[in-house]
């Protein structure tokens, strides 16, 4: 199943993969744990660094 959304903290409980797209381009597709505490891309760091934990 493929879920679309913003929600990350529903992202982080539910996912097995999350993949992280911007301008149609795949940046990130990682498990949640090396998603949110492992992250090396600035970009994702910045998106990360906005949402609450």
């Amino acid at each position: 199943m493929v879920i679309v959304t913003h929600e990350m903290g529903f992202a982080r409980e539910v996912a097995d993969r999350i993949i992280f797209m911007e301008a149609g381009a795949i940046l990130a597709d990682q498990d949640p744990e090396t998603f949110f505490t492992k992250q090396d891309n600035p970009r994702i760091q910045a998106f990360i660094s906005k949402i609450s934990k």
